[in-house]
């Protein structure tokens, strides 16, 4: 891997006399309490601000303060003028802009395309505090405010969209961000190296135009520099192996002149040696080649371009030998340089130990952050993931390079929470990442994954070079148990069980000490179709990740549940595959009660499919087979309606589809049937979820359905009790679905001296 200059070599800006502040300023006010005149670079977040080191700006922030730059946040500030952009006052380097820690579009609709009713980054959940394409309206404000001031674009949002790319909103393809904001500069991924260079020598006096040599971002220019050399991939059909040219004169029948011809164009002797010589060329050397993809107004127009530019953006992921990449919008080239380096266990350590308060800003006085308190007593151990998965954008954010603290940071980092996080009961409630086990895990030749240009470690199976050693991770979790105060410490973060079934012992000790009753993992699909358009393991690794959990759990004397996730109408999904999936979920007795439906994202491979219907994930051409892609919107209610097979609202749909498949043998009323023959009546049955709550006085309790969310299987109170005692959550719905049934019943009669008729089923 090349080398990088350490984040903690730079020399500090003047600034840093002044110190860390408590929390970064958000008003004039904060300013004059820490003695500021000014700031050296305000962020520009459409997240409320938690002083956190799982919430991006805060990260930047105390990284730039540690740099000695005076920071200031602006927090949700209202976009419709320029005044909440000025509140602070000029910075004296840059605006740094993000939308947060989503991207703005998947923040504020569904899958469907409908509106969300909540954010989970805004204080109390509120939505509509951030608009639509926020790291663009945000730029733009900020450059009304103060046309001077070089803009630097990060985040999630401008992280995946620095290309043209499949805009699911519009359904159509987008220039890339950089070019419709007004910034000067954009940082992608994880971009502490790029945020501190950017810094350093802006204050150096360097103007932000002349930086173009910085890995990990993107900007503008107009040409390819006449030192590089530009590899041309903005076609996908190649001719054909070209003969020697022999003399045109030849009658090309007569082979014997056409011979002599060949013979004659090489006059080498027996015994000569032709000696090749090879000069110096920018061909030979990566740092110096750029390759130019097909540009905006092709991709734009045509879906099959597109696919084979996001197969090369996504060969070119690894540091250790990706190239620059160009791309033409009109008459001016988006060029973006390599990926970062991934940051060494030391810089990772550094960057979480920097002076976090841990907490929201006091501005928002009591108010719940949703998003803060899912994290609030969870510690992130490591960065990246090298799984690939195609529906999924860490890659192509965070890179396949795992960068992991030390142990002694985390622990320290458990115990700082315990002393300073008001709340703390002892309970850390992950202990995780991307992805929870692939801590310290990397290629076992560091040769080897310079040159690798794979996209995933894992798919179709484990590389043979992937050290999958869970033993420093196991050495870890017995150290964060050990630490005084400390009673529990949970995995919440997604578990890669193909990786965990390699070390039993891991999953012997995640099971045994780490599980708070369930567990939850994403096999996503059961079918080979599927599976294999989002590079997922078999469900077989599921199965056998399945009986160490179960046996691992009976031999601990613990009721535990494995809650598997599963994604509908995901492109190469047919209804033939849903129905399978559908049908093992009957059988394994399981029940969703939250259906995931596919979502593109930007960037994603997958999403790549949905809107070309070819696979990137082999070489495209205009004659590649084409790829089963769910758009309509019946078929999309359609494919999660077989993942709810157990609602009698998802059943006239299921009935129809089966009747259309050929499978009416489904449709009955046996344990063999998936759905019943008849549609119940409005009042004859209870929903999935009403059918997991507590069952009513008298009432006969089955044998519990494994279920999602609200509805989880209960947990045993002991054997002096043989009633199972159920989800809070449940308890409380149901006792206030009872009054509401009690009131209802008291309520006095209609006009006429008789009472309404219930409404009758439609």
């Amino acid at each position: 891997m090349h080398a990088a200059k350490p984040l903690y070599d730079y020399p500090k800006y003047w600034a840093e006399c002044f110190g860390p502040a408590p929390f970064l300023p958000t008003s004039r006010e904060e300013m004059d309490q820490l003695g500021w005149d000014s700031c050296d670079v305000i962020i520009v977040t459409g997240d409320a601000y938690v002083d956190h080191p799982s919430f991006g700006m805060a990260v930047i922030g105390r990284v730039l303060e540690a740099q000695g730059f005076r920071v200031g946040i602006i927090s949700q500030p209202d976009w419709r003028n320029k005044d909440d952009f000025m509140q602070l006052g000029e910075p004296n380097l840059f605006f740094g802009v993000a939308a947060g820690n989503m991207d703005s579009m998947i923040n504020r609709y569904t899958a469907d395309r409908k509106i969300r009713s909540d954010d989970a980054y805004t204080a109390g959940g509120e939505a509509g505090k951030r608009p639509d394409r926020a790291s663009l309206v945000y730029s733009q404000r900020c450059k009304e405010a103060y046309s001077n001031i070089p803009i630097v674009l990060g985040g999630i949002e401008a992280s995946l969209r620095r290309i043209a790319h499949y805009d699911y909103w519009q359904d159509s393809v987008r220039r890339s961000i950089l070019m419709d904001a007004a910034a000067d500069i954009l940082l992608y991924g994880n971009a502490e190296r790029a945020i501190v260079e950017v810094a350093q020598r802006l204050s150096w006096g360097e103007s932000i135009a002349d930086i173009d040599d910085i890995r990990g971002t993107a900007f503008i220019r107009r040409n390819t520099p006449t030192d590089w050399f530009e590899l041309d991939s903005t076609r996908i059909d190649r001719p054909g192996r070209v003969d020697r040219i022999i003399n045109p004169y030849v009658n090309t029948q007569d082979t014997e002149a056409c011979a002599v011809e060949q013979q004659a164009a090489n006059p080498v002797g027996q015994d000569d040696v032709q000696v090749v010589q090879l000069l110096d060329h920018p061909r030979l050397t990566r740092e110096r080649t750029v390759i130019r993809i097909p540009s905006f107004e092709k991709v734009r127009n045509d879906p099959v371009l597109y696919a084979h530019a996001n197969r090369v953006l996504h060969l070119e992921t690894n540091p250790g030998n990706a190239r620059a990449i160009v791309q033409r919008h009109e008459n001016q080239d988006i060029w973006l340089n390599p990926p970062p380096i991934p940051l060494t266990t030391e810089e990772m350590d550094y960057v979480f130990g920097l002076t976090y308060a841990r907490v929201p800003h006091p501005k928002y006085g009591k108010a719940k952050i949703p998003a803060y308190e899912t994290i609030r007593f969870s510690v992130n151990i490591m960065r990246g993931c090298f799984g690939g998965c195609t529906f999924c954008s860490i890659t192509e954010h965070e890179g396949r390079i795992i960068q992991s603290r030390s142990h002694d940071s985390i622990l320290q980092e458990i115990e700082d929470m315990r002393d300073k996080v008001p709340g703390f009961t002892g309970v850390v409630s992950d202990l995780g990442g991307p992805t929870a086990n692939m801590y310290r895990l990397a290629c076992n030749s560091p040769e080897i994954e310079v040159a690798c240009r794979k996209p995933s470690c894992v798919f179709p199976g484990i590389c043979q070079n992937l050290n999958t050693d869970h033993t420093s991770l196991i050495e870890l979790y017995r150290k964060a148990r050990d630490i005084p105060g400390v009673k529990k410490v949970l995995i919440a973060s997604g578990l890669r069980y193909d990786l965990a079934v390699e070390s039993p012992e891991y999953v012997r000790e995640l099971v045994t000490h780490h599980v708070g009753g369930y567990l939850k993992i994403a096999p996503e699909h059961t079918e080979e179709g599927p599976l294999e358009h989002m590079m997922k393991p078999g469900i077989g690794s599921y199965e056998r990740f399945r009986k160490m959990f179960e046996r691992f759990s009976k031999e601990a004397g613990k009721e535990q549940y494995l809650i598997p996730y599963f994604i509908a109408a995901h492109p190469g999904t047919t209804d033939k595959d849903m129905l399978n999936l559908a049908l093992w979920l009957k059988s394994n007795n399981f029940r969703a009660d939250q259906v995931q439906a596919f979502y593109p994202s930007p960037m994603a491979t997958a999403t790549a499919m949905y809107h070309s219907g070819k696979n990137p994930l082999r070489k495209v051409t205009y004659k590649s087979s084409a790829m089963d892609i769910v758009k309509s919107e019946e078929q999309r209610r359609l494919h999660k309606a077989f993942l709810r097979y157990h609602d009698p609202k998802s059943w006239s749909l299921i009935r129809e589809a089966l009747i259309r498949m050929g499978r009416a043998d489904l449709i009955g009323d046996s344990k063999n049937h998936l759905i019943p023959a008849q549609q119940p009546e409005a009042d004859g049955y209870r929903s999935a979820r009403r059918k997991n709550s507590t069952p009513a006085k008298g009432e006969k309790t089955a044998r519990p359905l494994l279920t999602q969310h609200t509805g989880l299987p209960p947990r045993a109170t002991g054997a002096a009790d043989d009633k199972p005692q159920w989800h809070k959550r449940e308890q409380a719905k149901a006792a206030a679905e009872a009054k509401l049934r009690a009131d209802r019943s008291k309520k006095p009669a209609a006009k006429g001296g008789k009472r309404s008729s219930p409404a009758k089923p439609r």
